[in-house]
């Protein structure tokens, strides 16, 4: 065997010691070893991403699930702080639901690596603060994301398993606060749908924001709306949410 052969040949039984054989010049004690710690690792940086996951799942389920992650997903990515988002396109695009998984199990993952996601982003630096909403762009920030599920993601624990979807979307913003803490902030349609605007729109000014807004909600005057958006951005900046460039 060439040396890549014993490469692939010691890669594919690291990932799945149960069906590829080992490379016959190596000692099985030693190939245990690198088993055990691949797989810890791996089983490690998903545990500790999807906390609220993993607990509605017996120990040995849970184990099963990241065995069947290790073994079947091509990561794209070398890096350990992005396992977490590999492990969510796994489950996304490439796990066959079981009938023992929640249906809520899509969401809360999302919820769950949109909080990691917030927490390591490289931010870009050239944002700063608003002080008059009315006449300086509007930026949403690289930190902060507007999300909305049909799961009350935020309330899901072994305790509470809702088995339908809500009859109403649940919105949230997740962003990192001045103490680059990630905090979590309930939200409405409305809002959701001003943020969404902002974010598809960079640099977009107050007025045309609630132009385009006012478009798709006809039914409410543009002098509501506008009150309506100048209080709730103007949350939003204190909070650092929303921001400006030069």
């Amino acid at each position: 065997m060439s040396f890549i052969d014993v490469q692939n040949a010691f890669m594919a039984h690291i990932r799945n010691p149960e069906k590829e054989a080992a490379p016959s010049n190596i000692e099985s004690r030693r190939l245990e070893v690198y088993t055990e710690l691949f797989f810890n690792n791996i089983e490690g940086f998903v545990s500790s991403a999807f906390p609220v996951l993993k607990s509605l799942y017996e120990e040995s389920a849970w184990q099963t699930l990241v065995r069947q992650f290790f073994v079947e997903h091509d990561c794209k990515s070398p890096y350990f702080l992005e396992i977490s988002q590999e492990f969510l396109y796994f489950l996304q695009f490439e796990y066959e639901s079981q009938a023992t998984d929640s249906g809520f199990m899509l969401e809360l993952a999302h919820y769950e690596w949109s909080e990691l996601d917030v927490a390591v982003c490289q931010s870009s630096d050239d944002y700063f603060a608003i002080y008059d909403i009315e006449q300086q762009p509007l930026y949403f920030k690289d930190t902060a994301r507007n999300l909305s599920y049909q799961y009350p993601v935020h309330q899901i624990s072994e305790d509470f398993q809702p088995q339908q979807p809500s009859e109403q979307p649940h919105y949230f913003v997740i962003y990192r606060d001045e103490q680059e803490d990630v905090a979590f902030l309930s939200s409405n349609a409305m809002t959701a749908m001003l943020l969404q605007a902002i974010e598809q729109n960079p640099g977009v000014m107050l007025r045309e924001l609630i132009e385009q807004v006012h478009q798709q909600l006809p039914q409410f005057s543009f002098e509501q709306l506008y009150a309506g958006a100048q209080q709730t951005l103007s949350a939003f900046t204190e909070l650092g949410i929303i921001a400006t460039k030069n």
